[in-house]
């Protein structure tokens, strides 16, 4: 195995990216799936459920987002935020579902202290207390709210980075790239894990994937878990007639996001409802090693359960990912 397979690095430059990713696919998937045997179970795959605690009003104007208070045309129900009894139960049938991580969205701008912060705090505790990884994504949070996620034992926190610092103007103008990289900051600055990732297929060109990458893999440590979506259109946001995708770009993706940061989980995320089975075990192999589990992502469509049941019997492994083997057994 090369030099790039067995060491976990923070020096890769867009350059080196790219590089990766323009590999022939064969040759890049082949580099893939080595760097993920070398450091996960192969026949592991973590379900992970996600639910949206507080829908749509969100002030921010992220283009590709029905929850967005800006796309005024979208067919969207606002709901309030929910009562943590009910989204204990929830993760309660999640877990039941098979579901190991469970995963929380409010649409909100920035954590606001008060009774719906409080009650958040509540369905973390709720969650864990039920032997599940508890996840979230609220939005910006001050230092002091990320002490308080950590004390009621927060698995992670969710805050993606979208897309590269260069394209990320044409997605986003309410908040800025460096508001997103404080948080993560402040997130990691208490202990808790990074879920931090990106979308494409929004009219972003491959270096500006590669530049997201880089961000990310320049982190020391890496993200703990990264996401890779891909664009699900919603009609009435300005990203509604954006095309499709071709799958195997996210099989690159997702390739290369396994090579830069080996030991994270990399977590197949929206857009796989449009996947084919064939398509998402491709994926798997390219090392990606979670999914979200469950008919919707938030407010957009994701495979159902009964077709995961079927790919999870034709992929014949346990559900449930195992501990990532030591950096050190690793790297031998």
């Amino acid at each position: 195995m090369s030099a790039v397979d067995s060491t976990i690095r923070y020096d890769w430059t867009v350059e080196d990216i790219l590089d990766l990713h323009n590999l022939p696919l064969l040759d890049l998937i082949g580099r893939a799936n080595a760097v993920h045997r070398a450091h996960h179970d192969p026949n592991r795959v973590q379900k992970a459920s996600l639910l949206s605690i507080k829908t749509g009003g969100c002030p921010e104007n992220c283009a590709y987002c029905p929850q967005s208070a800006h796309h005024r045309e979208v067919d969207l129900t606002r709901d309030r935020l929910m009562d943590p009894k009910t989204v204990i139960g929830m993760a309660a049938r999640a877990r039941d579902a098979g579901a190991e991580r469970f995963c929380m969205g409010a649409a909100w701008r920035q954590v606001k202290d008060g009774r719906e912060f409080d009650a958040v705090l509540d369905m973390v505790r709720g969650v864990r207390d039920l032997g599940m990884e508890a996840c979230v994504t609220l939005g910006m949070l001050k230092p002091h709210q990320a002490e308080r996620l950590a004390e009621a034992g927060l698995t992670a926190y969710n805050h993606n980075l979208d897309t590269s610092p260069e394209f990320y103007g044409q997605i986003i103008t309410t908040r800025t790239y460096e508001d997103r990289l404080e948080t993560l900051a402040t997130v990691r600055a208490y202990g808790i894990d990074l879920c931090c990732g990106g979308i494409i297929g929004m009219g972003e060109t491959v270096r500006d994937r590669a530049a997201m990458l880089q961000v990310l893999a320049r982190m020391e440590p890496h993200p703990e878990s990264v996401p890779i979506n891909a664009l699900v259109p919603v009609a009435g946001t300005p990203l509604a007639g954006q095309p499709p995708i071709d799958p195997l770009e996210l099989v690159r993706m997702v390739a290369t996001t396994r090579i830069v940061m080996p030991m994270a989980t990399v977590r197949l995320s929206a857009g796989r409802s449009g996947l084919t089975r064939e398509t998402q075990i491709l994926c798997l192999v390219a090392g990606a090693n979670s999914v979200f589990y469950g008919d919707t992502l938030l407010t957009t469509p994701n495979a159902g359960i009964g077709e995961d049941a079927a790919l999870f019997a034709a992929l014949g492994q346990c559900e449930r990912a195992a501990e990532p083997v030591s950096a050190q057994a690793s790297a031998a």
